[in-house]
């Protein structure tokens, strides 16, 4: 089949209209969703080798990568946008797919192939690390193939019968030489179809299995910062409970930078448990849709998996539900501390007000004394003038003595000077009143 043919039948095919009539915008995205994963037919016996390679779901460095391919094959390259192509390759068949965060490519190809065949050689140009690499290997049921069994790992041995018992499906999970994980089908029968979906399904295990346990390395860091804080937090409340001792403003400071380090390493850790647990489901889903059937002497795929991943999804667990509690219980203490921090806010401003008003008092005591002393001073001076102006009078000839009419004039002349001075006053005060009042 020509290589331009036979990509052309796992291309997705939506118009931007039905029966004439425009089409929603994320129909062609939803109609060609379902054909996001082609199975193409794998006949027996054949060989499939598949890396993954973490991309963080970008296409520019995968299309750099298929381009280099494709033009050594001498065809066009993929759309940008695509999100799988199939190119021939050898006696074989070269697959791309591209996820969320990492992208893979299987080859397929004969059980014993040539040097040029497989394109993992001088030439390939990986598009990030590797997380996963699988050798799987689809042969007959024979009693030759049975004994490949042998070679395996007993220690981690897992072998069961899947498709009503026409396949064994095998692997230790181990690594080989090359850090291939490698399988192996014994086929006794099955359907081409049935091929290519089962082997797309032990990939995906093996892949998402890998994918999930990234998220436990993180988990082990993340359990050391989380425990130090929950010590800190409850030296702090402790702290807390000594009133007399208690210094809530460097206690306050220490908890927003406890919170402000849980908070940063919970958003780093968010995608990462996160994604943990959907390819934990995708793993569980895999495995329920295998359908296995024990061998006798054997564990099955599920059981051997439960027990090595579930304890690990435990602990991702475990540590994003203390984050979470944690963050709780510092929200917590930082709202009691602030309360505190409020109530002495409040007993410093009450202390201030009061020797504000004992201020005022105490100004006020002296304005009267000075007003006091400043009526008399300014009515000796007024009765001094009386004085000069009795005695000037003394020389046109009247009768008065100057030092009676200074005597005379020194009560009126001190309630006249209380009475302005008392005036201007309560002239202020209601000039301060209206503009309070305002």
């Amino acid at each position: 089949m020509p290589a331009d043919q036979f990509n052309s039948q796992f291309v997705p095919r939506a118009t931007g209209s039905v029966m004439g009539f425009p089409a929603h915008e994320g129909r062609p995205d939803a109609i060609g969703e379902v054909h996001a994963r082609p199975r193409p037919p794998i006949e027996t016996p054949r060989l499939l080798i598949q890396l993954a390679f973490m991309t963080e779901g970008g296409s520019t460095v995968d299309h750099a990568v298929l381009a280099e391919l494709s033009r050594r094959l001498g065809i066009a390259a993929p759309d940008r946008q695509a999100r799988h192509h199939a190119m021939k390759w050898g006696q074989g068949t070269l697959r791309w797919e591209r996820h969320t965060e990492f992208s893979t490519y299987l080859w397929e190809g004969p059980l014993e192939p040539g040097s040029a065949d497989s394109p993992f050689g001088n030439g390939f140009s990986p598009p990030g690390t590797v997380i996963s690499g699988i050798r799987l290997e689809i042969r007959k049921w024979t009693d030759d193939s049975e004994k490949l069994i042998a070679a395996f790992d007993p220690a981690s041995l897992s072998y069961s019968l899947v498709e009503n018992g026409k396949a064994g499906i095998v692997t230790d999970f181990h690594q080989d030489g090359d850090g291939l994980t490698r399988i192996l089908v014994l086929d006794r029968g099955m359907s081409p179809s049935r091929i290519g979906a089962l082997s797309q399904r032990l990939i995906d295990i093996e892949n998402y299995r890998t994918l999930a346990m990234l998220g436990l390395p993180l988990a082990h860091s993340l359990s050391a910062r989380v425990r130090r804080i929950e010590d800190r937090l409850t030296q702090i409340t402790r702290e807390m409970k000594a009133s007399e001792t208690r210094d809530s403003q460097t206690l306050l400071a220490d908890l927003t930078e406890l919170a402000a380090e849980l908070e940063a390493d919970a958003a780093a850790s968010l995608y990462r448990f996160g994604a943990s647990r959907a390819y934990n489901g995708i793993i569980e889903e895999r495995l329920q849709a295998l359908a296995e059937e024990p061998v006798p002497g054997y564990e099955t795929w599920l059981g051997f998996l439960q027990r090595r991943v579930a304890p690990a999804m435990r602990t991702c667990r475990s540590v994003e539900e203390r984050q979470a509690n944690l963050s709780r219980k510092l929200t917590r203490a930082t709202t009691l501390l602030r309360t505190w921090v409020d109530v002495e806010v409040e007993h410093q401003n009450r202390d201030l007000l009061a020797s504000m008003n004992n201020r005022a008092r105490l100004q006020l005591r002296l304005q009267q004394t000075v007003e006091g002393l400043s009526v008399a001073a300014v009515s000796y001076y007024v009765v001094g003038l009386i004085g000069y102006l009795a005695k000037g009078t003394s020389v046109f000839g009247h009768a008065l003595k100057p030092e009676l009419v200074t005597a005379a004039s020194v009560p009126v002349t001190i309630l006249l000077v209380w009475w302005i001075v008392r005036r201007i006053r309560r002239s202020h005060d209601d000039s301060a009143k209206v503009s309070h009042a305002e």
